[in-house]
């Protein structure tokens, strides 16, 4: 093993929302950070999400109100400093005949809504007739329809990217990075942590820095990250399975997003307009396998294709119409008994005392409360370490992304080289930071070309994703850069020329580059569904 002489205030473990959020609320306020994961990140939940920023209007059924203001609260706070990558979404909930949650009982929590989402930056809903629905959305379901509700939340399309701009703030503070880096062991002296090991999974070589704090922000492997301390722990999580599925545009298809009472089992579920495509799910199933290998099964596609198919007849979908499907678990409090729709969403922030002094895990969390998780943990860490710290910076603090759009626009247009929907492709990927890649152009003609048919593809964007933003593998720069894993044909077409620019700024041989495709076309082959 390989021991260097270095220390950090924090280690986070989980390289997801939560961990990146918290890397950058702890950079910021001055502690010293190391990120671990051993995969990239955002390959755990938080790339397998419905991509929503939203109030979590479903939690006012079980009385969640603190979360749900709270939720609403966050929303605001991304739709301002992150306002490239997270846009306003109109949703639209339809009420049927027979339905579990009549327009009353709909109307009502319409109205909390808006009265807990004082001060927001959407309007407020709307309740329409079944005939004005219908006029609006003429391949809604007309059978039973007695009226509906519209209101706004937020959509993140690429969660990934708002990872990462995290990652990106957390280093520009100081905090280091370490992707495809597993830890293997959390060590503890006189009943605290001391140190953590880890291996580099590039090289497979061990490493180990001391350090003073461990948060476990592991999402569904909290509980295995648990088990390389050296006491044992209980249970933290007990996490459900959800998933989606990817579909075109069909015929019927509504101009907004759907939020659907199904008639199976009465749990809400979406149909969402997504990068130019729909995205439909999710389910919630109790889980116990292998956390690496979640897939999507036969019995949930049926179920998502079903329910929408009888909200929108003439759509007729079948597996054939599906582009691809993710599945993923979500860390929750682990619970024996009772529904799934009923385990709670709010995130717990545990002192793991009994495994260790100054051993923290994230249990449980949502996308749109990750900087307010990320706020409290660190305000815990500093009450463990009875240290006074600065204020919490992130509530108005801009993303990297969210500055200098308007710059890199013009830079994009001066380029002559992209399309249109080209350079809205671009600033809605990168926001400002597109700056870096229209220089990377300027600096080397070779990579200011396109790389599609469409011109909506910089070469630069691939050398830029190695450089500056810790890409380590085609499948980084594919589907967690570039994005482009996540059109409707998983970037296919791309992967040679981008293997071919990537295997020139890593230093690949043909062996390496060879070995690096094949895993990329395996891990699109996964999200298939046959």
């Amino acid at each position: 093993m390989s021991s260097k002489s270095r220390h950090f205030d924090v280690a986070v473990i989980g390289a997801g929302i939560n961990g990146a959020g918290i890397a950058r609320d702890a950079a910021l306020r001055g502690l010293s950070v190391a990120v671990f994961d051993k995969n990239d990140m955002c390959t755990g939940c938080s790339w397998i999400s419905s991509r929503l920023i939203h109030g979590g209007l479903r939690y006012l059924e079980y009385g969640e109100i603190p979360l749900v203001y709270e939720s609403l609260h966050e929303r605001r706070y991304l739709r301002l400093n992150a306002p490239h990558l997270v846009k306003p979404l109109r949703i639209c909930i339809p009420i049927f005949e027979g339905a579990r949650r009549g327009p009353l009982l709909i109307r009502l929590g319409m109205i909390a809504y808006d009265i807990l989402s004082i001060r927001k930056t959407v309007p407020n809903h709307k309740m329409l007739g079944s005939d004005e629905i219908q006029q609006q959305e003429p391949g809604l379901r007309k059978e039973g329809l007695k009226a509906a509700a519209r209101y706004y939340d937020a959509q993140v399309a690429f969660a990934e990217r708002l990872v990462l701009e995290n990652l990106l703030s957390a280093r520009s503070a100081g905090a280091e990075v370490f992707t495809h880096c597993e830890v293997t062991a959390i060590k503890t002296a006189k009943g605290a942590i001391s140190a953590v090991t880890y291996v580099d999974r590039t090289d497979n070589t061990a490493h180990e820095f001391s350090v003073d704090i461990v948060v476990n922000a592991a999402g569904p492997w909290v509980d295995r990250v648990l088990h390389t301390a050296p006491v044992p722990a209980d249970r933290h999580v007990g996490g459900t399975k959800g998933s989606h599925i990817i579909v075109g545009k069909f015929s019927g298809a509504p101009h907004d997003a759907f939020y659907v009472e199904a008639a199976a089992d009465g749990r809400p579920f979406f149909i969402i307009p997504w990068n130019n495509q729909f995205l439909i799910g999710t389910t919630d199933i109790r889980y116990d396998g292998d956390l690496d290998k979640v897939r999507v099964s036969a019995e949930e596609v049926d179920y998502l294709l079903t329910e929408t198919n009888r909200v929108f007849p003439a759509a007729k979908l079948s597996i054939a119409n599906i582009h691809y499907a993710y599945a993923g678990i979500r860390p929750l409090p682990y619970q024996e008994k009772g529904p799934e729709s009923a385990i709670t969403r709010r995130h717990i922030i545990k002192v793991n005392r009994k495994v260790a002094e100054r051993l923290i895990s994230i249990i449980g969390g949502k996308l749109t409360t990750y900087r307010s998780l990320a706020e409290q943990t660190v305000d815990r860490i500093a009450k463990l370490q009875n240290r006074r710290l600065p204020k919490c910076r992130t509530r108005d603090s801009l993303l990297p992304g969210a500055s200098g759009l308007a710059r890199a626009e013009e830079q994009l247009r001066g380029l002559q080289l992209l399309s249109e929907t080209g350079i809205k492709r671009i600033l809605s990927i990168y926001g400002g930071r597109a700056s870096g890649i229209c220089e990377l152009c300027a600096s080397n003609e070779a990579l200011a070309q396109t790389i599609d048919g469409n011109d909506t593809v910089l070469a630069a964007e691939v050398v830029f994703a190695v450089r500056e933003e810790f890409a380590k593998s085609l499948q980084d720069i594919v589907f967690r850069r570039m994005m482009v894993g996540l059109d409707a044909d998983q970037g296919r077409p791309l992967y040679t020329a981008i293997a071919n620019i990537a295997a020139d700024a890593f230093g690949w041989d043909s062996n390496q580059k060879a070995r690096q495709l094949d895993e990329l076309v395996d891990f699109s082959e996964s999200l298939r569904v046959s």
